[in-house]
């Protein structure tokens, strides 16, 4: 597939239409967009440097210019693959449908996720493959014997691309590890990012004998703290993290010569990655490990009165879960989840026996292993998947979002198409075609629709999808999709329009969202001018770091999430696992202190309607400038009447989305 060489290009006159305009922001949509999402206009190929010059878009894209881009992308992808494999391609059918999904992303009916309003249509993506268009990946460790190093670095390669990664223990006990050879040759590392994998892979193997331990590793050609990553995008966090990696590697492998693999260490080296990439200010890094309930390592691993150190340092990285199964003891675990959120659930047989769990068992996932960070998606081992999110409750009846589905599956089937670096998850995607048709403001569609229409829209939406999936494979030539559904946790996403996240409850009808920004970042001098409150984090806990409060009114609000009841979200993640996931759910059941000593019995109850669940404790944590605070509606009123108008045409995008797209991870962040 050669995207350079197609030609693909939205018309001039329908482009006018949006051209210095603005869509129906939600209330931290343009913020959000311009500080997440609106690439540099020196980082965007020629036709859009062109472009924002012609009409004065100046320093990072505007939200007219970003969609040009997406959906260009997508039509060239389109084109690029009919065209490698002699298939029909229809410019003028390609310009109207083109078109309808722009205005469809312009309206907010759907979004591709975070990643592909970021890097759809770029040049990295012409020129080294699609895997930072993925949301996710999973890893597993139950191959070390054959390639000790495998794992490890293709969580560090996919991390480094911002991919989420999950990975599991399996590996424990089957390799041994010995004292490395060394050589008398000096290891240069290049200043990219197979440069830094390679150097770890070489390590990694030293410990097994499949490599020698150079003498010395030369850090020379590695750009300085700050520069810019031109090609992905971020900034350089210089080789400081990568030498510590490499020396923390060491000392974790030293610790075991002349002993087989541990738990621990399979654990501590995944997340001293981790923590080295978010060093790297990579856009997102997160992790998820999976590990045996009847492991006491595993299980004890996040324990902070057992390991404070080492929690502190580096296992934070990782949302720990279990590989649950029908029928087991869940007091021990869920008496850990009840003190600190963790461990998580996966129902890993569930996942590979159901599509969704209202149809009979159809094992078409029989070779997946685990699941992506935040569990809407379960994979075989080194599968990547991506996602794309809808907005029910932006559509007035289920004939305008059965049209919506149309174009999102579109968008996530078109990225499936596109081959990543990668030759082993190329071997698994190509074969699978997996995606994720994702809702979110599932809540607040309840409210608008009613809970048992909204139920009847996903079995309807469901079964359109599926004819949808063979009419267009059929079209392209490929399989189809293995899975196609699910729902994910959306983060930042679902800011844009102003709905709620996922399938989870708002936090109250008015309350202030406090975001984190660079304290040099070039957003900060344009908020505090409009008025927003920003406040200088301690420069201890939180270097380089001011909090800026945004005052949120929800639309559709019924309950805050404190009033919520563990049941009802439990049961709200049964019922779409049932009517519309054939993937997963990802769900964190947030609860009350009263209602912890019930998670036993909740698993219990729902181990055979779930695929994956986690808990988080609701009760006030005392964070200072927590991400959500319930506020007056006179409190909302006053903040909103003192700010003045925002101009953010001059400001650049701020990389500091480090971790995931849950509200469990962001609250984790806050106590790390």
């Amino acid at each position: 597939m050669n995207i350079r060489a197609t030609t693909f290009r939205l018309k001039d006159p329908f482009l006018k239409k949006f051209i210095g305009k603005q869509p129906q922001w939600g209330p931290l949509g343009y913020i959000t967009y311009k500080r997440t999402y609106a690439r540099s206009v020196e980082t965007t190929p020629e036709r859009y440097k062109q472009l924002a010059e012609k009409h004065k878009v100046k320093a990072s894209e505007e939200y007219w210019l970003t969609l040009c881009r997406v959906v260009e992308g997508v039509y060239k992808v389109q084109e690029a693959h009919c065209k490698s494999l002699h298939l029909p391609w229809n410019i003028r059918k390609a310009q109207r449908s083109a078109q309808e999904m722009f205005q469809m992303m312009w309206d907010f009916k759907f979004l591709p996720p975070g990643r592909g309003l970021w890097m759809m249509g770029t040049k990295y993506i012409e020129d080294k493959g699609g895997a930072p268009l993925n949301n996710c990946a999973f890893v597993s460790t139950k191959d070390l014997k054959t390639s000790f190093s495998d794992p490890f670095c293709f969580l560090m390669d996919m991390s480094m691309l911002g991919v989420g990664v999950g990975s599991d223990t399996k590996g424990t006990g089957i390799i041994n590890i010995k004292q490395p050879r060394e050589s008398n040759d000096v290891h240069t590392i290049p200043d990219t990012r197979e440069g830094w994998v390679d150097v770890v892979r070489r390590v990694l193997d030293s410990y097994v004998g499949a490599d020698t331990l150079p003498k010395e590793i030369d850090y020379s050609q590695l750009r300085a703290a700050g520069e810019p990553i031109r090609g992905f995008g971020g900034m350089s966090s210089g080789p400081e993290p990568l030498k510590e990696l490499v020396d923390s590697i060491r000392e974790v492998l030293n610790g075991l010569i002349g002993e087989s693999i541990t738990t621990v260490a399979i654990v501590d080296i995944h997340n001293l990655i981790g923590r080295c990439v978010v060093s790297g200010n990579v856009r997102r890094s997160a992790e998820i490990m999976f590990g045996d309930p009847n492991d006491a390592e595993f299980v004890e691993l996040k324990d902070p009165e057992i390991y404070p150190d080492e929690v502190a340092h580096h296992r934070w990285a990782s949302n720990n879960s279990l590989f649950a199964y029908v029928g087991m003891d869940y007091a021990e675990a869920a008496e850990r989840t009840r003190k600190n959120g963790e461990p998580g659930y996966l129902w890993l047989e569930n996942a590979q026996r159901y599509s969704r769990m209202i149809d009979p068992p159809d094992h078409k996932d029989e070779a997946v292993l685990g699941a992506n960070p935040c569990v809407e998606q379960s994979l075989e081992s080194y599968e990547l998947c991506n996602l794309v999110e809808t907005f029910p409750s932006r559509h007035e009846n289920y004939e305008e979002y059965e049209r919506t589905l149309k174009f999102a599956y579109l968008y996530a089937k078109c990225v499936a198409l596109i081959p990543t670096h990668d030759e082993r998850t190329n071997a698994v995607m190509m074969r699978n075609r997996r995606i994720g048709t994702s809702q979110s403001g599932i809540v607040q569609a309840f409210q608008r629709h009613g809970r048992r229409t909204m139920f009847q829209w996903c079995d309807d939406g469901y079964h359109y999808l599926t004819r949808l999936d063979k009419q267009y494979s059929r079209w392209l030539c490929v399989p189809e999709s293995v899975k196609k559904t699910s729902v994910k946790p959306s983060g930042t996403v679902s800011l844009l329009p102003g709905v709620t996240p996922g399938i989870h409850y708002p936090h109250s009808e008015y309350y202030f969202r406090v975001i984190r920004f660079a304290s040099d970042s070039t957003l900060i001098p344009k908020l505090e001018k409009a008025g927003y409150r920003c406040v200088t984090l301690d420069a201890q806990k939180e270097p380089n770091t001011t909090a800026v409060y945004f005052a949120v009114k929800e639309n559709h609000f019924d309950r805050p999430k404190k009033a919520v009841s563990m049941w009802e979200q439990l049961e709200n993640a049964a019922q779409y696992q049932a009517w519309w996931a054939d993937n997963q759910v990802s769900c964190t059941i947030t609860f009350h202190n009263g209602d912890s000593k019930d998670i036993k019995y909740a698993l219990s109850l729902y181990e055979t309607r779930l695929k994956g669940i986690s808990f988080m404790p609701l009760e006030d944590h005392k964070y200072e400038h927590a991400p959500y605070q319930e506020i007056t509606e006179k409190q909302y009123k006053e903040y909103i009447a003192k700010l003045k108008k925002l101009n953010l045409a001059t400001v650049t995008n701020e990389v500091i989305e480090r971790y995931c797209d849950s509200g469990k991870c962001e609250i984790h962040i806050q106590g790390a």
